[in-house]
């Protein structure tokens, strides 16, 4: 099983819960998960992992983080390609779209994405993330 790397960002705490949710799933099915705060990514060697599951919840008008979580997936994307690529968000309002979005860039940065990414609207149950990390460890 590859080695993923969980790169997040979290404002009230629902997106980590997200990622150590998932992170717990990638365990139980005996994968190497490695969880890091997007302030702590910056020194990461991406082609050391197999894949890649980026979390950052909708901010203001349906968009990605600006101050710290935008500016790292900027630097990083030119080396997506051919990289196995889940994403995952909580919202609190709006339909989706970030994701869409957000989505929509890594297929054009070349990456292979995994299903359409995981919105959960506030907390998450930590179930539907469970299942998520479970389908994206045989991904």
């Amino acid at each position: 099983m590859d080695k993923t790397a969980i790169i997040y960002w979290s404002g009230t705490g629902n997106t980590e819960s997200m990622a150590r949710f998932i992170e717990t799933s990638l365990k139980e099915k005996g994968g190497e998960a490695l969880l890091f705060e997007v302030s702590s990514a910056g020194s990461l060697d991406l082609n050391e992992y197999g894949k890649l599951l980026f979390g950052c919840p909708s901010m203001g008008d349906e968009v990605l983080e600006e101050s710290e979580f935008e500016p790292y997936f900027a630097s990083v994307e030119s080396s997506l390609a051919g990289k196995k690529v889940g994403l995952f968000g909580s919202y609190g309002w709006g339909d989706g779209q970030w994701m869409r979005d957000w989505t929509d860039r890594v297929k054009k940065d070349g990456a292979i994405p995994f299903e359409e990414g995981l919105i959960v609207n506030d907390a998450p149950s930590g179930e539907e993330c469970k299942d998520f990390g479970r389908r994206f460890a045989d991904f």
